[in-house]
């Protein structure tokens, strides 16, 4: 899939302006798509990088065919502030980059569900992501059924929401990229374009591309739910210093493993 766009602003464009907000999102799709088309025309220096490249290909296979099966006012993303759906944001903007200004929408449809109890830095990092990238952000504090169910009413063309989930997380293990919503469930086309990302290459593509990220991953959170179930991931304890009994913890991005991704989690 190329991502060139209309007007290639060339890599060295700014993604964002000082305050971060553009007239719309063509001048923030068409840089990424510049940065991220560079990457992929040049030879990976590490396997993990390779491996990247090789998952950006696919995923931006799966949002293009999305774009192909539904217009722009049909598909919606759903959106937390998380690492792999922040992933998923920046490949979604890139694949964007192919329409002409004016067919772009001047804000993303975007739906946030939030947790039960949220933890202030997500808030905060989806307040000021959703700046940045432009979002028309809906948001529901409700649980995610209801919440769905809610966002379809209010927002009647909605047909698919592309969601980042990944193979690893619970309910992951049998999906497909393309999946429509259980019995039980409001309507609509599940798209999963990271699903078979892993989470080192997660975190490759972000600290890449110097994404900025919540706050929380440097802190030792790996997984973010709300703050009655989520902690540091003990995996990532830091050496103990005897002079300061404080625990600390490794950033997120020093995990290496799918399977510890989730220890900090009360399930």
């Amino acid at each position: 899939m190329s991502l060139r766009a209309p007007e290639d602003p060339g890599d060295n464009t700014p993604i964002i302006t000082a305050n971060g907000y553009h007239e719309s999102i063509y001048p923030t799709c068409a840089a990424l798509a510049a940065r991220v088309n560079n990457f992929l025309e040049t030879e990976a220096p590490t396997s993990l990088l390779k491996a990247v490249q090789e998952q950006i290909r696919t995923a931006l296979g799966v949002i293009g065919s999305a774009l192909e099966r539904y217009s722009l006012d049909e598909i919606s993303l759903s959106y937390n502030g998380g690492k792999d759906c922040l992933v998923l944001l920046i490949l979604l903007l890139c694949a964007l980059a192919k329409y002409k200004k004016d067919a772009l929408p001047k804000a993303l449809h975007t739906v946030y569900i939030i947790s039960k109890h949220p933890f202030a830095e997500v808030g905060a990092f989806v307040d000021e992501s959703s700046a940045t990238y432009k979002l028309d952000l809906v948001r529901y504090a409700m649980p995610m059924k209801e919440a769905f169910r809610t966002y379809l009413e209010e927002h009647k063309k909605i047909k698919a929401i592309l969601v980042g989930t990944r193979r690893t997380d619970p309910h992951g293990e049998n999906l497909t990229h393309f999946d429509e919503t259980d019995s039980g469930w409001p309507a609509f086309m599940r798209v999963h374009p990271v699903i078979d990302w892993h989470y080192a290459e997660i975190w490759a593509f972000i600290r890449h591309f110097e994404i900025p990220y919540c706050s929380l991953y440097d802190q030792g959170y790996t997984s973010l739910g709300g703050t009655t179930d989520t902690h540091p991931n003990p995996a990532l304890k830091a050496q103990e210093n005897k002079e300061n009994s404080h625990q600390t913890f490794r950033p997120a991005y020093e995990l290496v493993e799918d399977d510890a991704e989730r220890l900090g989690r009360d399930w």
